[in-house]
Formats: C-alpha cells, structure tokens, sequence
C-alpha cells in the first residue's frame, strides 16, 4: 500500500454543523486524508463521526467551513464526484422482498453510467467479494443484520472507486465477519482505492488504518498516521521477572517513574531526556543487581493510550 504525496482525497476547513435549537455537531472542523490510506475516523457513538460524513458527501449543508472530495468543492461538485465514491451511510438501505443479488441489480440500474450488458458480472463480483455468493438468492428481510451490512457494501463496490467511505461497516458481524471485512479493506486499498471508515472500535481501526484521526464531542483531537498518534501516548517499560520486589527498586532508584510490581511482571514509565532511563542501562543495572530478567522491553503506545491522553476519558472499545 502506498500513500501518495499528491492532493488530499478529502480535505475540510472549518466545518461546522449547527441544528437548529442550537446543538453544535461539528465544530470547526479541519481534516486532511491522503490519496491511498485507510483512514480511520475514531470516536465514541454520538461525537459527529457520521454528520461530518453526511456534509463530506454532500448530502448535509454545512453551517460554515467548506469540503473538498476528489480535489472538488463539495456539493457544487457532487454530480461529477460521487460516481467515483463508493459510501455505507448509517447502515444499508435495501428492499427486502427482493434477493440479494436483485437489491444488486436494483442499485446498478440507477447509475446512468453503468453498462447494462455487464450488470451480471458486476454484481457476482461484488457479492463474491462480500462473501454473499451463496445467500445472494435470499430475500433480503431474512438476512442477518451483518449479512445486510455486507449487501450494503457490496453495492459500493459495484463499480471501481477511487474513495470507498465506510461508516461502522462491521456493525452486526461476528469476529469471522469483521475479519473478512478488514481483508477486504486492505485488498482495496492495495488496488488504489482510499479508505475512509469511521468506528468507534479502536482495535478495528488500529488493526487495519494508515491514517486516523480522533473525535470527541463535535470536534476533532487529533489526526496523522497512526504510529505517530500511538507513540507518544505511551513509553511503558516492561519487565518480566520472577524478583518483582527487587526489579521495582531497581527501576525507581534509576529514574524510573510509576512504577507498578505484579507477580512476574514490573512496569513504570521512562523519564524523557534522563540518560540514566536508558533502556539498555536499564536492563544492565538489573542484571547487575542480581534481578533475572527473562523479558524486557517498551511496550508500545495504543489509540486507547492516545484517546485517554487526548481527552482524559476512557474509551468504548469493545463497541
């Protein structure tokens, strides 16, 4: 996957929403997405995830601020952007007396750019990548609600797309589910495709985004790549040891701070610029002091550790 240095394939300036009564959803929002990441767009159910959506794709008016999709003015420019844009907005919409594969064949018809003699394959196209092959003659209404969420993204991709955006698109799944989604993520971006998919699943963004940004409360935190947003947030070192008591002394007597002894395990945090808190003296001086150390290390930061540190709150993550 490869993350171009070109024009941004979203970009947003000051976006606002305000409804009326005076509820502000989005505040001032500034976003940047690189042409070729998949860019997670993280934060709890409720902090203007999907209205920021709703004003990218045009289909909101935004209070101020402006947004550009594709390196065009949104929604001036909507007719000629979105056949490019594939989009799963607040769940599929689909008409359930009809089949999967008819639902399909529906949502193609209303592309005027579409060739109708290749329609067929579109459609076997997408609903194999979707894994709906085999229910693709079921009715619709008789799908699970993570069968219904695979149908809706399979009517994104009944056409190739330079931006696919993605809003909770594993809602429903199981783990099998939202693995075979996160494969087809990473398949897509592989072929070019931008990724943009919001959650409010941390594990899910981390495991499968380039790029992310965090919200909360109708106002953007943060954004950047996502080892960048991960580092900072935590510098934890780890230490494995049968002499818990000792390596804890150890550790505080060279500078180490918050430290925390368990049975087998110590951890405590590196003081920035101390020369002393190196990790490899570190480990020399527990080993000078008679501590067995059979694993060490710094353990790497998290967008958990990030969102905490960003808004000192915790964070649903198991959705």
């Amino acid at each position: 996957m490869v993350v171009s240095g070109g024009a941004p394939v979203i970009e947003a300036r000051g976006l606002t929403k305000r409804y009326r009564g005076g509820q502000l959803a989005v505040d001032g929002l500034d976003l940047v997405v690189p042409e070729g990441s998949v860019f997670g767009f993280l934060g709890p159910n409720g902090s203007g995830k999907t209205t920021t959506i709703r004003m990218l794709l045009g289909l909101v008016e935004p209070t101020a601020g402006a947004a550009r999709l594709l390196g065009r003015p949104m929604p001036r420019a909507a007719r000629a952007v979105l056949p490019q844009v594939g989009a799963l907005i607040e769940g599929p919409a689909q008409y359930g007396f009809l089949s999967g594969r008819d639902n399909l064949v529906r949502f193609d018809a209303t592309d005027p750019t579409a060739d109708p003699r290749t329609r067929a394959a579109r459609v076997e196209a997408a609903l194999g990548r979707v894994g709906l092959g085999a229910a693709a003659d079921k009715r619709a209404k008789a799908y699970s609600l993570g069968m219904k969420q695979r149908l809706g993204i399979a009517a994104a991709l009944l056409r190739p797309r330079r931006l696919l955006v993605l809003d909770e698109p594993t809602n429903g799944l199981d783990p099998q589910g939202m693995r075979e989604i996160r494969t087809l993520v990473r398949e897509l971006a592989a072929e070019g495709t931008t990724v943009f998919l919001s959650s409010h699943l941390l594990d899910e963004i981390e495991q499968v985004c380039t790029h992310a940004a965090v919200m909360a409360r109708g106002r953007l935190l943060a954004q950047g790549p996502v080892a960048e947003l991960s580092g900072p947030a935590r510098g934890r070192l780890a230490v494995t040891t049968p002499d818990a008591a000792d390596a804890a002394r150890v550790l505080a007597e060279h500078g180490v701070t918050g430290v925390e002894a368990g049975e087998g395990r110590v951890s405590g945090d590196l003081p920035a610029g101390d020369p002393a808190a190196d990790p490899a003296d570190l480990n020399a001086a527990l080993v000078r002091a008679g501590v067995r150390v059979r694993a060490f290390g710094v353990e790497r930061g998290t967008l958990e550790d990030a969102f905490v540190a960003l808004t000192g709150e915790g964070f649903d993550v198991a959705g």
